[in-house]
């Protein structure tokens, strides 16, 4: 009997958790979104507002000071918040592409994802990028429509270029009313509702009227003859072309359901925000390297999908962000560290509400937990009861762009070798070292990255540095059976040979063609043009 009710317990938490990602193109309305979803959920009571480039009061999600003074996100934020009978776990990720990979791994610790689409501007190549990750893995898109507020294009043909562009079929669960200065509202094809738009005031439950029948006469009352008209035919043909919303296509990643709003007006927010709790999928099972692991397993498991140093930097923490993924989390309770091969327990973990902290006593399947960290972890590692795997799909990328790292302050080495451990340890850089010698080499994917990483030695870490360019295209991670051949190739290539921070021997190439003249060259070396982040 006991079993039987901690069983039921353990279910219906599984069934009350959503966990997703907001993702989107810079500039659509992606932090906006996030804090009218928090507002929602009573998790702040003021949003912040990003305009022309300058924070007036500072996003929720956007807790590092670079990212409030750029007003951009470069690091994805953790918030969990209670609406309805609901706990959401929302990740809020950069948008900007030099931080994609930070992006495309916070993607697997998620379960479904919010699209943001800029009506003014339509489907944008960060966009096209995110939503080929999802598609990857099938992850189940909503897609919501920003800006409905401002003159952008036409909605049908946002709906064919997005359907083009983005290769998913889409489902209109909402049809605006106009746009720009002449947008009325919009009408909810899901609820029945008409909610109206009001510029001068954000969207109240009294701005929903419920309408069921669009030829009812209240509806040329409320929006003028014409625009009833219009909005008549407009839906007329999305039902027809559409036929009735089935969330079956929508859970196996094959279609989109759609809303029209205005973020920055807090205006088709909460529509979306109470369909999503709805049709949104709870806590799936995940593959591993050994088996499937059901949600619904008793036993603990979850894996590191991000790690964050200095979150708080008036005490230089590092926190290693855990998805669990089957069994309960127990604070003080010990977990088998699986690369490490050692048993961990966690006296304070974290739930996060951007940058304030929650000392948690539980976790279940869905949540994302906070775990201090002294340097035991690594994207990708994973904890378990006891079990030896890895969870698989999270991706690791090949630098496009290498610089030398130049100590401007021979004083503070220490602090510099610190802080590039740490900050190359939360994924978005790598750092290699040349081979045999001391030389640091940064790798990134952008050049943004560079600029975060300058900035923040210097003011967490209190090293002061300068990047000069290398003339590198590609970092190969090379192995060899021969000992005798790995030790020549190591000395006729010493200035391309360098190691990563685990010790793995890579080939930084000068261009595609280096690259195929020495793979060609030397038969016996393998060369792998990703790093297992598992190994």
């Amino acid at each position: 009997m006991f079993y039987l009710c901690r069983r039921m317990k353990y279910d219906s938490e599984i069934q009350k958790r959503r966990t997703f990602a907001i993702i989107s193109h810079p500039d659509a309305g992606k932090t906006t979104l996030t804090e009218k979803f928090l507002l929602f959920g009573g998790a702040i009571q003021v949003a912040g507002a990003v305009k022309s480039n300058k924070i007036k009061k500072h996003a929720t999600s956007d807790f590092m000071e670079i990212e409030r003074q750029r007003g951009i996100s470069v690091a994805t934020s953790v918030m969990s918040f209670q609406y309805k009978d609901k706990l959401i776990n929302l990740l809020d990720t950069p948008g900007h592409k030099d931080f994609a990979e930070d992006t495309y791994r916070t993607l697997t610790a998620v379960d479904s994802v919010v699209l943001v689409v800029d009506s003014v501007k339509g489907v944008e190549e960060q966009t096209r990028k995110l939503m080929e990750v999802c598609r990857m893995r099938d992850t189940p898109v909503i897609v919501f429509i920003n800006k409905l507020d401002r003159d952008g294009k036409i909605p049908f043909d946002l709906l064919d270029e997005i359907e083009k562009e983005l290769n998913i079929h889409l489902h209109p669960l909402s049809w605006p009313i106009n746009m720009g200065k002449d947008f009325k509202g919009v009408y909810n094809l899901y609820d029945k509702s008409l909610l109206l738009f009001n510029p001068n005031q954000k969207a109240t439950d009294e701005d929903i009227v419920p309408l069921e029948d669009l030829y009812d006469e209240q509806l040329d009352e409320l929006v003028g003859e014409k625009d009833a008209n219009q909005l008549r035919e407009d839906v007329d043909l999305i039902q027809g072309v559409y036929g009735d919303f089935d969330p079956q296509p929508y859970l196996e990643g094959k279609s989109a359901p759609v809303f029209f709003g205005s973020a920055i007006n807090n205006f088709g927010v909460k529509e979306l925000l109470d369909t999503f709790i709805r049709i949104a999928p709870p806590p799936r099972d995940l593959e591993t390297t050994k088996r499937e692991i059901s949600v619904h397993e008793d036993k603990f498991s979850g894996f590191i999908f991000k790690i964050h140093a200095n979150l708080d930097p008036r005490h230089r923490d590092r926190i290693a962000f855990l998805r669990v993924c089957s069994g309960k989390f127990e604070r003080n309770k010990y977990f088998h560290h699986v690369r490490l091969d050692k048993d961990v327990r966690f006296s304070n973990p974290y739930s996060f509400m951007a940058r304030e902290k929650d000392v948690i006593e539980e976790a279940f399947p869905g949540d994302v937990v906070g775990l201090f960290d002294t340097g035991n972890f690594k994207i990708g590692d994973t904890l378990t009861e006891g079990e030896d795997f890895y969870f698989t799909g999270i991706p690791s990328f090949s630098p496009e762009i290498f610089k030398e790292v130049i100590n401007k302050d021979p004083m503070k080495t220490k602090q510099l070798e610190k802080g590039l451990l740490q900050l190359t340890d939360e994924g978005v850089a790598q750092l290699f070292t040349q081979h045999g010698g001391n030389r640091k080499i940064i790798g990134c994917v952008g050049e943004l990255q560079f600029e975060v990483i300058q900035y923040r030695l210097l003011q967490e870490y209190g090293a002061s540095v300068q990047f000069n360019s290398l003339p590198f295209y590609k970092a190969c991670w090379i192995t060899c059976a021969d000992k005798k051949k790995m030790d020549d190739f190591i000395r006729f290539k010493t200035s391309n040979v360098v190691t990563d921070k685990d010790g793995h021997l890579v080939y930084l190439a000068q261009s595609e063609w280096y690259l195929n003249t020495e793979m060609n060259n030397n038969p016996d070396i393998k060369f792998h043009f990703t790093s297992e982040i598992n190994k």
